[in-house]
């Protein structure tokens, strides 16, 4: 028996999210799917992050036990030729037995991307969201600033019955502007469930003036999601990796 760890890209558009589910086709099914097709016995692979509906990824990370004999290194080539075209593995190896994705100790990396501009672009709008009033991008950085560091997130999150502890160490938030498109990077130790797509929403009022920059220091205080902007759409964020440390 090994543990083999596998780095998956996808386009989150036509799938319902990453874990199974009832009413729609998951990036988990796919890969449990094909895993167990390839390797000729029962798979269920573990997820690194439970991405949602139409959220896309460069570096997912799942897990999965086999007694396959097929060399891990190979088991990417091999998914890569009976995968979907968006889905695909970026990498494949052997990991220790005892390595679980989402106990280990992480730094996680998303971006959101907003196309601010006056008309939509088509060949952008499953990736970024249109945002069509103008944003002061200086703002957003200002108010930014207040997340970096070790906060309780509760205002910034959905809430979850099992989820107790709401506490989470952001590394950085970086706002860039190219042309027509802002891209929001965060970094951090680990994420609420919708808290970077509700951390976008309430940059985007302060962007937009609804907002002043210090509001987001009494936002993080009020710890009241009720307090925060609304949760911005799923197509415009992608995780893009996952760092083990």
């Amino acid at each position: 028996m090994k543990r083999v760890k596998l780095i998956v890209a996808y386009d989150g558009t036509n799938y319902n999210g990453w874990q199974i589910q009832p009413n729609g086709i998951t990036i988990e099914e796919m890969l449990n799917k094909h895993l167990t097709e390839l390797l000729q016995e029962p798979i269920k692979v573990i997820g690194a992050s439970r991405t949602d509906a139409g959220v896309h990824a460069l570096g997912n990370v799942a897990v999965f036990d086999t007694n396959a004999r097929m060399p891990a290194e190979k088991i990417s080539y091999a998914m890569n030729t009976r995968l979907p075209q968006d889905i695909r593995i970026q990498n494949s190896c052997e990991v220790q037995a005892d390595f679980h994705p989402r106990f280990c100790k992480t730094i996680k990396t998303y971006e959101y991307r907003i196309l601010n501009r006056r008309f939509p672009d088509p060949t952008r709008r499953l990736y970024s969201l249109f945002y069509y009033y103008p944003l002061d991008v200086e703002k957003m950085r200002s108010a930014a600033g207040y997340l970096v560091g070790e906060h309780d997130f509760k205002s910034l999150c959905t809430h979850k019955e099992e989820v107790e502890n709401t506490v989470r160490t952001i590394y950085s938030v970086d706002i860039t502007k190219e042309i027509d498109e802002i891209s929001i990077r965060i970094k951090g130790n680990g994420f609420l469930y919708n808290m970077v797509r509700i951390i976008v929403g309430t940059l985007l009022r302060v962007g937009s003036g609804y907002y002043e920059p210090g509001y987001m220091k009494e936002l993080l205080e009020a710890r009241d999601r009720q307090a925060a902007g609304e949760t911005a759409p799923p197509q415009g964020l992608t995780l893009l990796k996952i760092e083990y440390v």
